[in-house]
C-alpha cells in the first residue's frame, strides 16, 4: 500500500467518525449560512507583479517530518497577506501535517484573501466543513480518486460556491482535470506514490494548460533558483509552504519570490 493509499484510508475513517457526531444535514445548514466566498481564480488572475503566490501554512508533512510545530496559523497568515500573497493554503489534516479545521477558522478571522482548504478530500462532507469554516476553495487530487468521484466532487464544490484547485502530476491526470472542467490546475512536482520531487513535472505539463485557465506550480520550491526555473518553464502562480514556514522572515521571503522575473 502506498503512502497516499494509507492516508486516504485513514481519511475515510475520519470522515465517518465526524459524521456520527454531526450529520450532513446539520452541517449543511450552517455551511449555507456562511458568507459569500471569494474567487481563487480571480485572485490568480490579478495584474500587478510578475508572480502570484498561494502561501501555505503547515506544521509538518509525511516527507519532511516536523517543520514548525509551534506556528500560530492566524499570525502567520497575517504576515503572508501583508507581504502580498494572493491566497493562503491551510493544511487541515492532523496526523500527517499537524493541521486542523480550527486553523482554517483562525486564518479566516485574520485575512481577507481567498483561503484554500488543503486536505485529502474524499467526501462531500469535507466540502461542507470547508464552507462552514471559511474556505473559498478546496483541493482535489487526481491521483486520489477515480474519474466519477472527481467529477462529482468538482460539481458539488461549485454548487457550494467553492473554487477547486485540481492537482495533477502527469499527462493522464491533466487530461482528467481538463475533462472535469477544472479552471485552476495545480501541477504537483511531488509524485504522491513515491513522494519524490522533480521540477520536470511542471516543465512537461505547463505548456499543455490553455492560457484561459490558471496553472499553479506546487512543491519543490525551496528558494529563488527553483522559482526562476519554473518561471522559465512558463509558471506565474506558485504554491509555496515549507520554505515560508521555515523562514525567519516569511514576509520578506514572499516579497523576494514575488519580485522574481
Amino acid at each position: 500500500m502506498t503512502i497516499l493509499n494509507e492516508i486516504l484510508e485513514r481519511k475515510r475513517a475520519e470522515v465517518s467518525e465526524r459524521r456520527k457526531v454531526r450529520p450532513d444535514r446539520e452541517l449543511e445548514v450552517t455551511a449555507k449560512k456562511s458568507p459569500q466566498t471569494k474567487s481563487l481564480f480571480s485572485a490568480l488572475s490579478a495584474s500587478g507583479g510578475p508572480n502570484r503566490l498561494i502561501a501555505e501554512i503547515k506544521r509538518a508533512s509525511p516527507s519532511a517530518g516536523s517543520i514548525n510545530s509551534q506556528l500560530d496559523a492566524g499570525s502567520l497568515a497575517s504576515q503572508y497577506a501583508l507581504a502580498g500573497a494572493s491566497a493562503i493554503s491551510v493544511l487541515t489534516d492532523g496526523p500527517g501535517f499537524g493541521g486542523s479545521l480550527e486553523d482554517l477558522s483562525a486564518v479566516r478571522c485574520q485575512v481577507q484573501v481567498p483561503l484554500l482548504r488543503k486536505d485529502f478530500i474524499v467526501d462531500r462532507y469535507q466540502l461542507l466543513e470547508a464552507r462552514e469554516k471559511g474556505a473559498d476553495a478546496v483541493l482535489l487530487i487526481a491521483a486520489a480518486l477515480n474519474r466519477e468521484s472527481l467529477r462529482s466532487l468538482h460539481r458539488e464544490a461549485a454548487g457550494l460556491g467553492l473554487d477547486v484547485l485540481f492537482e495533477v502530476h502527469e499527462d493522464r491526470e491533466l487530461d482528467l482535470a481538463l475533462d472535469c472542467g477544472a479552471r485552476v490546475i495545480g501541477i504537483n512536482n511531488r509524485d504522491l506514490k513515491s513522494f519524490k520531487v522533480d521540477l520536470a513535472a511542471c516543465e512537461q505539463l505547463l505548456p499543455r494548460i490553455p492560457p484561459e485557465l490558471r496553472a499553479v506550480a506546487e512543491s519543490g520550491i525551496r528558494g529563488l533558483a527553483e522559482l526562476r526555473r519554473l518561471r522559465a518553464a512558463g509558471a506565474a502562480n506558485f504554491l509555496i509552504g515549507e520554505a515560508l514556514v521555515r523562514a525567519s522572515d516569511p514576509g520578506g521571503l514572499i516579497r523576494e519570490f514575488l519580485a522574481v522575473k
